[in-house]
């Protein structure tokens, strides 16, 4: 498998209602090559936006003009997922479910496929599962801090953010809980 970090700025919260901005990923371990990164920005599919997500993410719907189309980002992003992946290519992010819903969202409304199926995995739950952490009581600045990680900035630009899950996620395999 090949582990691929991803993570998205978007203009809000759900896939189809508010647009992907910004589309951030890595190979898992391969965090510092440049050929094993990938950042694009998107144009908007609508002119929903809640102001926070702009503010957080330093985006703004102005993506209109020089943005790359949504089509064309995702059929970049499959070349390029195929292009790194020596085997099945393996989603992580961190919330899984936010960052893998609109990244499946755009793959099949925008190129009718998504190269990494229904595979992905949940940093927090892998967490969890390794750790018997309790899912109330962990936040991935607990994880961070666990791993002596809290050096490394969560800045909201989405290849940077999935650089962060990518150390995290090697972290939490190599880690080995004190009894």
């Amino acid at each position: 498998m090949t582990y691929i970090s991803v993570d998205i700025e978007s203009s809000g919260p759900i896939s189809g209602e508010y647009s992907m901005l910004s589309l951030g990923a890595c190979v898992v371990g391969s965090e510092e090559d440049n050929h094993y990164d990938f950042y694009i920005e998107l144009q908007p599919i609508s002119d929903n936006y809640i102001k926070e997500a702009l503010v957080v993410a330093g985006l703004s719907l102005d993506l209109k003009v020089h943005g790359v189309s949504p089509k064309e980002c995702m059929e970049h992003f499959a070349g390029w997922v195929k292009e790194v992946s020596k085997k099945k290519p393996i989603f992580v992010a961190y919330p899984i479910t936010f960052d893998w819903s609109f990244v499946n969202y755009y793959f099949h409304k925008f190129i009718g496929w998504n190269p990494f199926g229904v595979s992905g995995i949940d940093l927090k739950s892998v967490w969890i599962g390794k750790t018997n952490s309790k899912w109330y009581a962990t936040s991935i600045d607990d994880i961070k801090r666990t791993l002596n990680l809290t050096h490394i900035s969560h800045t909201h630009n989405a290849l940077d953010d999935a650089k962060e899950q990518s150390i995290i996620f090697r972290k939490i395999l190599e880690f080995r809980q004190s009894k």
